[in-house]
């Protein structure tokens, strides 16, 4: 397998395991981190030996949503090619991890926040730690979350989609739990082992019925699912030249209350 920078990846019985590997910044997303996920996604699924894939946080973190050194540069100077690609990058990576042709299990073990509640969650098993911490945020600064809503309304249906994204409020395993979000609940010693468990039990089943029914289960998403990724990316560009962002982003870094410039207008 690659090397990576951002990620750690162990192959064994056929249970490749992704690390989110950035844990002195809460596995933050990048540029590069969503990449390199996406390569290892890609690779894991065109490789012969693996046939499930755990996808798990370093440090105490799951993954905290985008890094904020990322967040200046996407409302300082960055062009509108740069913003295109930047949102397209977080769509290629969703998308890849959705529709991927092989079970995927992602082990909580600390907060999942915005992109990283979107990682999580589009697993097809996700277990958490009881005190981990899930949310969509976006709104909060000023932003939109709007490649991950193309995929929450089908997951949670629409009026539980509005709730999580038109508050941006924070969620604990157990409501993520009751809305479906989380598969099940396990203590921090026992994540891993679990998630480990669960592959063991998936590796017993037919590879081919697995593969066959997961493709069956994107085609149902596939008639609706790209325009409403295009409808995303176009209001997540949208969103970046919004002076309400700047304020957002400029506000939570300085920690103090937004003031939102279209309150004025």
């Amino acid at each position: 397998m690659t090397h990576y920078a951002t990620l750690h990846t162990h192959t064994e019985s056929s249970i490749h395991t992704v690390l989110l590997n950035r844990p002195e910044k809460r596995n933050a997303l990048t540029p590069q981190l969503m990449e390199e996920l996406t390569q290892a996604l890609e690779a894991a699924a065109a490789h012969p030996q693996v046939r499930v894939v755990i996808i798990a946080g370093a440090g105490s973190s799951f993954c905290a949503g985008l890094d904020l050194d990322h967040l200046r540069a996407i409302t300082g100077a960055s062009s509108p090619r740069e913003d295109q690609a930047d949102t397209e990058r977080i769509a290629t990576l969703f998308r890849t991890l959705y529709t991927l042709p092989k079970p995927t299990i992602a082990a909580v073990n600390g907060p999942a926040i915005a992109g990283g509640m979107g990682i999580a969650t589009l697993c097809d098993f996700t277990l958490s730690v009881p005190e981990a911490k899930f949310g969509y945020t976006e709104v909060r600064i000023g932003f939109v979350p709007a490649i991950v809503s193309a995929f929450l309304r089908a997951q949670i249906g629409d009026k539980r989609c509005r709730d999580l994204l038109l508050t941006g409020r924070l969620l604990s395993a157990a409501e993520a739990h009751d809305l479906g979000l989380v598969t099940r609940i396990v203590p921090e010693p026992e994540l891993l082992h679990e998630a480990r468990c669960l592959a063991a039990r998936l590796l017993r089943n037919s590879p081919a019925a697995l593969e066959a029914t997961k493709r069956l289960l994107s085609a149902y998403g596939a008639r609706h699912l790209p325009q409403d990724i295009e409808d995303a990316i176009r209001a997540g560009i949208d969103a970046r030249g919004n002076a309400d962002f700047r304020e957002g982003v400029s506000a939570f870094l300085e920690k103090r209350d937004p003031h939102w410039p279209s309150l004025k207008s």
